[in-house]
């Protein structure tokens, strides 16, 4: 069974405050007592911890810079914990990035098989899902097109046509469905639906708060890099929004 346990993770990057320095600054700053340090850590994620189970669709929740898309890159092994231990039953298929891995220059048709054996499947997997992510992608007319030329709604229907073409066991989405027409993405929540159902494990990040509550049966409320609440849908979402209200 699919799982995914979080222990005490925080995430570190080093923000540097000063243009690249000279070779001439470099080493006069060397023999300088009280030199001013060039950069500051930034803490993305601060000591979170939470546990995942089979059949969770979990929503993260949170202002611009809150950590939620760091946290979504630690879980596909993008970034490394700083501290703390990640540990993950079943194949991720990440979308974090509308196009993420498409070699611009590529036919949508050549980037199935290039994206798709980046998600780990074989090249004959590839040839027998090709046709349904096609179809599913509505892209019949533009596959042997070079994808520099696709719109980002294209994008996002092939990258998430792929992505679930075979079930995966945990599908990471990153504001996936921004971005998309109507009309595919009532397609696309049918598909998530049906992975649900088959009890994958399905996290995503986003700010459509309707979004959240009709696919997932939980949301994590992350601030400042720190979890705030892990409760149901109603209650978290509620409790964020009434924040940002009277902040």
């Amino acid at each position: 069974m699919s799982s995914i346990y979080v222990e005490n993770i925080s995430i570190k990057f080093r923000i540097y405050h000063d243009r690249s320095p000279s070779l001439k600054d470099y080493f006069a700053n060397l023999f300088k007592r009280n030199r001013q340090t060039a950069y500051s850590d930034f803490w993305a994620v601060n000591d979170v911890s939470f546990k995942i189970n089979a059949g969770d669709r979990v929503g993260i929740i949170g202002h611009n810079g809150a950590g939620k898309s760091t946290l979504l890159k630690a879980l596909c092994r993008v970034y490394e914990p700083s501290d703390g231990k990640i540990s993950v039953t079943g194949r991720i298929a990440p979308l974090l990035e509308i196009g993420a891995g498409f070699h611009p220059e590529f036919t949508g048709r050549e980037n199935i098989y290039l994206n798709g054996s980046i998600l780990g499947y074989s090249k004959q997997q590839l040839k027998e899902i090709e046709p349904e992510v096609i179809s599913f992608a509505e892209l019949e007319e533009f596959i042997d097109t070079p994808v520099k030329y696709y719109s980002t709604g294209m994008y996002m229907r092939l990258a998430f046509s792929l992505a679930t073409a075979m079930h995966p066991d945990i599908l990471v989405l990153d504001e996936i469905f921004a971005g998309g027409d109507v009309t595919f993405m009532d397609k696309a929540k049918a598909r998530m639906h049906d992975l649900i159902d088959k009890a994958n494990i399905m996290i995503m990040v986003s700010h459509d708060h309707l979004l959240v509550k009709s696919l997932c049966n939980r949301v994590i409320w992350m601030d400042r890099g720190r979890l705030v609440a892990d409760g149901t849908p109603d209650e978290i979402v509620e409790r964020y929004l009434a924040v940002g209200k009277n902040g």
